[in-house]
């Protein structure tokens, strides 16, 4: 691909960042083998990883683009079979990335949970309890229909850049772990609805994980809680 951004408005430096954290999901333990996938939303059409190709053998070149509109593949090999959940996804927010992990304790879980208690004020950043959505053969469109965890197969995280999208897949599978380990050692006390609410206000005032401008004062410690 000819410049940094081609005429598709799909970079470089998108492919190469699919490339990157498609990488990383076998060492932080979010997808075995060749499972799993990785989006992005350029305009009307998302850069997707390819089907059954090992993730250190890819190159931004395998990275394949499909179009929104029609699901029609414009370039690349054959696209991830998860496609249609992605497409139905971005279709139904605002998201500008997608990481779809099969990490284990999320998968353990799926399949004994009807939802994921808030057991540490980190589940503020994917919204409050995590609903766990009935099962639905990968690559259908009943799939693509359903939210976050889905039972007996994986997990959906999203954001506004695919850094944020994959940092929220690996804070559901730590909360997800914390939330075994509670169970083991008895009946784990979980955070309500306005707990959560007054983490994600607070993230929002001080513009949490965001850079601050130099020269911007320092919020006082009692701010916001503790950081993990």
């Amino acid at each position: 691909m000819d410049g940094d951004t081609g005429a598709d408005g799909v970079s470089l430096a998108d492919r190469e960042d699919l490339v990157a954290f498609a990488r990383r999901m076998a060492p932080d333990d979010l997808a075995p083998g060749t499972s799993g996938n990785l989006s992005l939303r350029r305009g009307g059409l998302i850069a997707i990883t390819p089907s059954g190709m090992p993730y250190e053998q890819m190159t931004p070149a395998d990275i394949c683009l499909v179009r929104t509109s029609d699901a029609a593949l414009l370039s690349g090999p054959r696209p991830s079979t998860e496609t249609p959940m992605h497409l139905a996804l971005y279709q139904a927010s605002h998201a500008t990335a997608i990481v779809h992990s099969h990490s284990p304790y999320v998968v353990a879980l799926s399949t004994v949970l009807d939802e994921l208690p808030a057991v540490h004020y980190a589940m503020a950043d994917l919204g409050g309890t995590v609903r766990v959505a009935p099962y639905a053969r990968f690559g259908t469109t009943q799939l693509a229909t359903s939210a976050v965890i889905l039972r007996n197969h994986g997990a959906l995280t999203c954001g506004p850049t695919l850094a944020r999208a994959y940092e929220r897949a690996r804070t559901l599978e730590w909360l997800a772990r914390v939330y075994w380990y509670a169970r083991l050692a008895g009946t784990p006390q979980t955070l309500g609805e306005s707990a959560l609410t007054e983490v994600s206000d607070a993230m929002r005032a001080l513009r949490y994980g965001e850079m601050a401008p130099a020269g911007e004062a320092i919020p006082s410690p009692g701010a916001v809680p503790p950081g993990p």
